[in-house]
């Protein structure tokens, strides 16, 4: 439903009131010509007129206002990237490598590959270090299933 904008009838009314009082207090002020009192009669309703129009323009003025239909915007947001507190726990996925050396080719993150792409590296756990010779040397490397008890993820990014 919508309000239809419909001229107040007690204004109207107040408004007839009053232009009867000014018309009828010009022909009790004093006796004058017939003439000069039709034409001071016609010059008070004419100025009335004038006014009342004036009035109702400015009140339909102010009351409209008017919009250009805006188009729907679609706004899809750009995931953030973490905080730092919380992203130097994601642990880079391309550093999950099998260790075919390591107890019959398990998954670790190989140690220099941490180092190279990790900031936070030097601050692993050390309970989730491990080392083993590979028939050459000894490697370095972390359990994946104990970084993750300790609150790191591997991302694949």
């Amino acid at each position: 439903m919508h309000s239809v904008n419909r001229p107040n009838l007690h204004r109207k009314f107040i408004a007839f009131v009053l232009a009867a009082s000014i018309a009828i207090t010009g022909f009790s002020a004093a006796p004058a010509r017939a003439d000069e009192d039709v034409a001071k009669l016609l010059a008070g309703l004419a100025v009335l007129g004038i006014l009342g129009v004036a009035i109702n323009r400015d009140r339909h003025r102010n009351n409209h206002v008017t919009r250009a239909p805006a188009d729907p915007v679609i706004v899809h947001p750009q995931p953030r990237p973490l905080p730092p507190r919380v992203a130097r726990y994601d642990l880079p996925g391309k550093c999950l490598r099998n260790f075919p050396a390591f107890q019959n080719g398990k998954n670790l993150m190989g140690q220099k590959c941490l180092q190279k792409n990790y900031r936070h590296a030097n601050s692993l756990p050390q309970q989730c270090r491990v080392t083993f010779w590979n028939g050459r040397r000894h490697k370095n490397a972390f359990k994946p299933r104990c970084l993750r008890r300790n609150g790191y993820r591997i991302t694949q990014r």
